[in-house]
């Protein structure tokens, strides 16, 4: 078809297509054992898989209601107030989305207006600044510091105005695996005191938090708790990130606009998933599971990696692990894992990527989510380098 002679203003003129559809697609092209792109290579628990199929053969097959199945809100609830001792009502404070980038566009749109200011830390997950700038709001970075990746909370401070509007959270954190601490979240709850900001907290790796770490999240500070609209991932918990299926919870009248928006992006989320994943969570000691899972994959990659010429950085979380790689090569990262690509079989990201300015500061994100044999072949060929 030929191009549309429409002339177009874009709204996002410095977006292109992701750097993970890139390097997964050269990963495909190539051949390529795929540490990129952040979804496990395995298959889902078993009986999840079963669960659903017993949801579609009765007869859950039609809208599920717009903020979701409440057997599900409700399992929700339940594991929240479990987890962080904080009560949401079923009714008005729990909403299924289809997947964690839809409930984070979705809080931003519905309460970030034009010219609102939204502070993100950096080096930050990709769709936060185009869902607010889609808004006609404005991202102020503050950095996060190697090697730990921490935030400085004097810079943030300084960079709250009279225009902000909204600070986005995230931890454990994409790309860095870093895990926010006690004094960060008071830090944060101190900060915001008597303001009208609202926090967005992605927590969509809760259940990712390594060697005795405990996950901080925001809904364990009142302060905060009632400021906040938290995002969590099924798809992350359950390897099941081609679902689409995750929630939010959030005080009633930051719910009441949240689902304002809801109803007009999606409306609603596949039923039968939302059937399987209630009974699914009934099931004990998942999360305990997946943290011995993961805290074991990392481990095994970073023994292997420790021997190699690779550096590696702190991992405390997610399933990330990140890497500098100035003993191998001087090339900026983007050439490099296009490189480890094309020449070594292995896809990874440039952590330049993340940054709203591309800073190339030599690091490059892997992630372990994978099986026990793509991990083997993957660090055979990274150890050789």
């Amino acid at each position: 078809m030929p191009d549309t002679p429409v002339s177009i203003a874009s709204r996002l003129p410095q977006v292109g297509t992701t750097i993970f559809t890139v390097m997964s697609a050269l990963a495909q092209q190539h051949g390529a054992l795929n540490l990129s792109q952040g979804f496990p290579d395995f298959d889902a628990p078993a009986d999840l898989l079963a669960l659903l199929d017993e949801a579609t053969r009765a007869g859950h097959n039609q809208y599920a209601p717009m903020a979701g199945m409440p057997v599900l809100r409700e399992a929700i609830a339940e594991k929240v107030q479990a987890l962080y001792g904080v009560a949401y009502d079923v009714d008005t404070e729990v909403t299924v989305t289809a997947g964690a980038t839809q409930g984070l566009f979705t809080a931003i749109a519905a309460l970030v207006h034009p010219g609102d200011e939204v502070i993100v830390f950096a080096p930050a997950y990709d769709s936060y600044a185009p869902s607010v700038e889609l808004q006609g709001g404005k991202v102020v970075y503050a950095t996060l510091s190697q090697p730990d990746w921490r935030p400085d909370w004097d810079e943030v401070g300084r960079l709250i105005t009279p225009r902000t509007r909204m600070v986005i959270v995230n931890s454990p954190h994409n790309p860095t695996g870093s895990v926010w601490t006690a004094d960060d979240m008071a830090r944060l709850e101190a900060l915001l005191q008597g303001t009208d900001i609202v926090v967005l907290s992605d927590e969509v790796y809760e259940h990712m938090v390594f060697d005795q770490v405990r996950h901080e999240s925001v809904l364990r500070y009142p302060g905060l708790a009632e400021r906040s609209v938290v995002v969590s991932s099924f798809g992350k918990t359950y390897h099941i990130t081609g679902w689409k299926v995750a929630y939010c919870v959030a005080p009633r009248a930051l719910m009441a606009e949240f689902r304002k928006a809801h109803q007009f992006i999606v409306f609603t989320v596949h039923a039968p998933s939302q059937v399987a994943l209630a009974t699914f969570m009934k099931r004990p000691g998942w999360y305990e599971q997946l943290k011995a899972l993961y805290q074991g994959k990392r481990d095994i990659f970073r023994q292997a990696i420790s021997g190699s010429r690779f550096e590696l950085l702190p991992c405390q979380g997610t399933y990330f692990q990140c890497v500098r790689y100035s003993a191998i090569s001087d090339e900026g990262d983007r050439a490099f894992v296009e490189r480890l690509v094309t020449e070594h079989g292995v896809a990874a990201i440039p952590v330049s990527a993340f940054y709203p300015d591309g800073r190339d500061e030599g690091v490059i994100r892997f992630c372990f989510a994978k099986s026990a044999a793509t991990l083997e072949k993957a660090l055979e060929r990274l150890i050789r380098l």
